[in-house]
This record gives structure tokens, C-alpha cells and sequence, in this order.
């Protein structure tokens, strides 16, 4: 009775090897979706781009309009909760340029139940959106606009991915170490 009671216990609770295990192919599915999704959202941007490029003309929306001249990143990468183990990567949007310590949007910050916390686009966020397109005249099309929204979103999204890649990589060294350690 007592062998049962043993095997009946090892069945209910998974091993160490098997999260790990479980944990690296969720990973790894959610790895792959987010590939996916941001191929789509690029081509999707990149559709809105040719879009509102034939409708407001070739000579309106080219790289010539483009000043080259050195200008301090709206977007910013930061790496936070690096104990040695997994980095996590942050995206800074908007970040002022008059006041770099200062940020308008801070994204993929995490509440303390852990869900995904996005603050409210409010008037400062659209004014700097405005900004960054004014180079190409007053009257900007709805297509621009979408061009530049799939692509933040697109870099949101290659954010996800790298924490997506931090987290398979620390799910793969975890199982390692309990294979490691069984032999």
C-alpha cells in the first residue's frame, strides 16, 4: 500500500526536469507566435508606408525629406533585473528630448500581479508622434500614421521577443543543470 501511495505521489507532482521541461516549450511556442507577429506587423507597416506614399505623392514622402543630422533617440532600450541570471529588456517610448531623464511612456512594465501594464496615450505622446512626422508637411495621411504606429508596435514587439529569448535560454541552462546533476 505504501509503494502505491509512493508511485501514486510521484505521477501528481511533476519533477523538477519536467517544469523545466514544460517551461522551455512554452517558451519556445511564444517565442515562435511572437516571430510571426511581428512579420505581420512590419509587412503591415510597411503596406501603410507604400500607401501613403502613392497617396500623397513620392515627392512628399522620401529619404531626401530626412535630416541627417544627429538627434537624440524618442525610443530607448533598458535592461533591468540583471541579478546574473535573465536580463529583462524594457522599452522606453518617447522620451523627451529637452529632459532625457524624464519619459512620457514606459512600456511592458509590470504591476505587481504581474500583468502587462501600458500607460494611456495622452496629449504629450500624440504631440511627439506629431513631431516626428511634420517633416513631411502639415497634411500627413491616416496611412502615415498607421505606418508609424505598426511600427512601434513592431518594436514592441521585438521586445517581447528578446525577453521571450532571455526566458528560453534561462529555461534551457535550469534544465541543464538538473540533467547535469541527475548523472
Amino acid at each position: 500500500m505504501e509503494k502505491i501511495n509512493k508511485l501514486q505521489h510521484q505521477c501528481q507532482v511533476p519533477r523538477a526536469e519536467e517544469k523545466f521541461v514544460l517551461q522551455f516549450m512554452d517558451s519556445m511556442d511564444n517565442y515562435l507566435s511572437l516571430f510571426d507577429a511581428v512579420s505581420s506587423t512590419l509587412r503591415q507597416g510597411w503596406f501603410d508606408l507604400a500607401s501613403a506614399r502613392h497617396s500623397m505623392g513620392a515627392s512628399r514622402i522620401n529619404s531626401s525629406l530626412l535630416d541627417l543630422k544627429f538627434h537624440s533617440a524618442a525610443t530607448t532600450l533598458k535592461i533591468t533585473n540583471y541579478d546574473g541570471t535573465q536580463p529583462c529588456f524594457m522599452l522606453r517610448k518617447w522620451v523627451s528630448s529637452e529632459h532625457e531623464s524624464s519619459q512620457l511612456e514606459d512600456e511592458n512594465v509590470q504591476s505587481q500581479d504581474g500583468s502587462s501594464v501600458k500607460s494611456s496615450e495622452n496629449a504629450e505622446v500624440q504631440n511627439e508622434r506629431s513631431k516626428s512626422l511634420s517633416i513631411f508637411g502639415v497634411l500627413i495621411s491616416p496611412k502615415l500614421r498607421a505606418s508609424q504606429l505598426s511600427f512601434e508596435k513592431a518594436l514592441e514587439t521585438l521586445i517581447e521577443i528578446a525577453n521571450m529569448q532571455s526566458s528560453l535560454l534561462y529555461s534551457f541552462h535550469q534544465l541543464r543543470r538538473v540533467e547535469d546533476t541527475k548523472e
